[in-house]
């Protein structure tokens, strides 16, 4: 017998039985038998009897959800992010997990596959299916930005990212003061200028971005075009092929390591060595930036701390505390082998060299 046709309905397909159908057969409401479950606020005893011979007439089986449902509380957190593959993502991915664990909450990760409206809202309704305690929402690129517009409003959240946003619980590092540190780091070598290769921003300019227009700025050297890119190492090779014939550019800053990666290689594909004949550096101090050649000069951003402190605030959100004031987490700059001074060969100025940048993209 379907659980339909037991519950007094006339469909023929099978499915689990739900509360909604242990209610109905018990002639009670959803909350009556919500409290019983949970063992809540009395139940009388003949209603008691009524839905239990009805959970056993059904075969009903109270799933997590349900279970969350009845006790009006979740042990699950949601984890919102992009491309999971991205080392940053990834390990962010890998402090939320622990954190977590180790205050009892499970973890669900949802992809958000695009910026567009349809791939943000099936991401949210995927999570939202579950009985949520909170959700953690990484917005390092444009998907994240859309979904932290269109979450549904009361469900306790935190963003985590190096771009701070006005009135959002968040946990955050510090980008832009890294991208200006690591410019000036070139500029005091002896760099006229630094091209910054960027990675795909979350918005019209992320912080390391920020950061490197401001160092140029306040050394009063010329600002050149962005070169833009994807997540993808061999655009950054693609533009390293390239560089190596514009001898105005001695040293590039990176939007992530494994853009410098690239950027060194397409350069040394050219018959150009780094840092004798230009600079790279990179963002994030990935784990083969060290054993790289040469050993890539970059920013440490703390990914790993970034997931356990954005736990941390998201659990007193849930707890109806308010959250700690968004602090940004240092990025400091870590000095190895592939920065050094201007080769004497290079820097050669020409009338077109900043417009010769612009054909620079991959």
């Amino acid at each position: 017998m379907s659980v339909e046709e037991r519950a007094g309905g006339g469909g023929a397909a099978m499915r689990p039985a739900t509360m909604a159908d242990v209610a109905r057969l018990a002639g009670v409401s959803l909350s009556t038998v919500s409290r019983m479950l949970s063992g809540g606020s009395p139940v009388s005893p003949k209603r008691q009897e009524r839905i239990q011979q009805a959970i056993d007439r059904l075969g009903y089986r109270p799933s997590a959800a349900a279970r969350a449902l009845a006790s009006g509380q979740s042990n699950v957190i949601a984890v919102l992010a992009g491309d999971t593959t991205i080392y940053g993502y990834a390990t962010t991915i890998r402090g939320v997990e622990e954190a977590a664990r180790a205050l009892g909450y499970s973890v669900m990760i949802v992809v958000i596959e695009s910026a567009e409206d349809a791939a943000v809202d099936a991401a949210i309704a995927t999570a939202m299916s579950q009985q949520l305690a909170g959700i953690v929402l990484l917005k390092f690129d444009p998907p994240g930005v859309v979904a932290m517009h269109r979450l549904p409003a009361g469900v306790p959240m935190v963003a985590l990212s190096g771009v701070r946003e006005k009135g959002l619980p968040q946990a955050l590092i510090d980008e832009a003061k890294a991208g200006e540190e690591l410019t000036r780091h070139l500029l005091d070598l002896g760099h006229r200028t630094v091209h910054h290769v960027r990675v795909p921003p979350s918005r019209k300019e992320d912080g390391r971005t920020t950061g490197w227009r401001r160092a140029l700025k306040k050394a009063g050297a010329t600002v050149p075009p962005v070169i833009d890119v994807t997540w993808e190492p061999q655009t950054g090779r693609t533009v390293g092929r390239r560089i190596a014939g514009m001898p105005e550019v001695t040293a590039v800053f990176c939007g992530n390591d494994e853009l410098a990666m690239g950027v060194i290689r397409g350069l040394a594909d050219e018959g150009l060595k780094v840092p004798d004949d230009v600079s790279v550096v990179g963002f994030d101090d990935h784990p083969l930036a060290d054993v790289w050649m040469p050993a890539l000069t970059t920013a440490r951003q703390d990914f790993s701390s970034l997931g356990r402190r954005g736990v941390g605030i998201l659990a007193r959100v849930i707890a109806g505390e308010p959250p700690e004031k968004a602090v940004h987490e240092a990025a400091p700059v870590i000095v190895r082998e592939s920065s050094g001074p201007p080769s004497a060969d290079r820097g050669i100025a020409t009338e077109t060299a900043m417009e010769d940048a612009d054909r620079i993209h991959a």
